[in-house]
């Protein structure tokens, strides 16, 4: 029987004048894979923000036992195509994932190295554990963000964006990863692609300042509406078309 692992209760969010979440209600269990929609703007990343407790709220975040203090809170944040060209290599990075646990200052033990060379490997990235960061793409450096937030084995992984950079050749395994990990954590994934992740979440979150959730993958054109979440719905069938609002 899945438990619960965090609530959310009345929580609002704002920036000065500007509300960004608004009596937000949730409930995230064991094992929960979550797909977090809406509009740009309308709170997703602060959602995120929110359960990590880097913005401010007014309500209340319940967090289970063993996710208090954050340490089994994994976090993949947007990955920015700005400036890579500090001298970090890949396991430098995924190694980093683990100061949640043993501080700022770190000492790390061959077991953390050899976890880090495991998880490398499961991403595919065993010829560039040494490789600075600079010379990745951007689909390699998602893995490598997606290293660093699942090394320390969290109950619940954040996903903000997670397909803005992933290559196609890695896209189906990257997915694949998820599901995998999804056996042992939860996990919330914002995303604008409705279309590609519907074939891999279990329910849905629809932010728009206010939150709806729909205990389903499947989600229509008319139950966006309902929820206050106009964004753009692909769907698939035998010709691939997309559904827009009418105009």
């Amino acid at each position: 029987m899945p438990k619960p692992l965090l609530e959310l209760i009345s929580v609002s969010v704002s920036y000065g004048e500007f509300t960004a979440l608004e009596n937000v209600v949730l409930k995230v269990m064991e094992n929960d894979f979550i797909g977090i929609i809406g509009p740009n703007g309308g709170g997703k990343t602060t959602l995120l923000k929110a359960i990590l407790g880097l913005v401010p709220i007014r309500g209340k975040i319940e967090f289970s036992p063993e996710l208090q203090g954050g340490k089994k809170i994994g976090y993949l944040p947007q990955i920015s195509t700005g400036d890579h060209s500090f001298p970090l290599t890949v396991t430098d990075v995924v190694l980093s994932g683990l100061m949640l646990h043993k501080g700022f200052v770190p000492v790390m033990t061959a077991a953390d190295k050899a976890r880090a060379a495991t998880v490398i490997d499961e991403l595919g990235l065993r010829q560039l554990a040494d490789s600075p960061l600079s010379g990745l793409s951007g689909g390699q450096l998602q893995r490598v963000f997606l290293g660093r937030a699942v090394i320390g084995d969290p109950k619940l992984l954040l996903l903000d964006e997670p397909g803005s950079f992933v290559d196609s050749n890695f896209e189906h395994d990257f997915y694949e990863k998820l599901r995998i990990l999804n056996k042992r954590m939860a996990i919330l994934m914002v995303s604008h692609d409705i279309g590609t992740i519907s074939s891999h979440v279990r329910s849905f979150a629809c932010v728009n300042r206010n939150l709806h959730y729909h205990p389903s993958s499947e989600i229509s054109n008319e139950q966006l509406q309902e929820y206050g979440c106009p964004i753009q719905l692909i769907t698939h069938g035998e010709v691939p078309h997309t559904v827009l609002k009418k105009h």
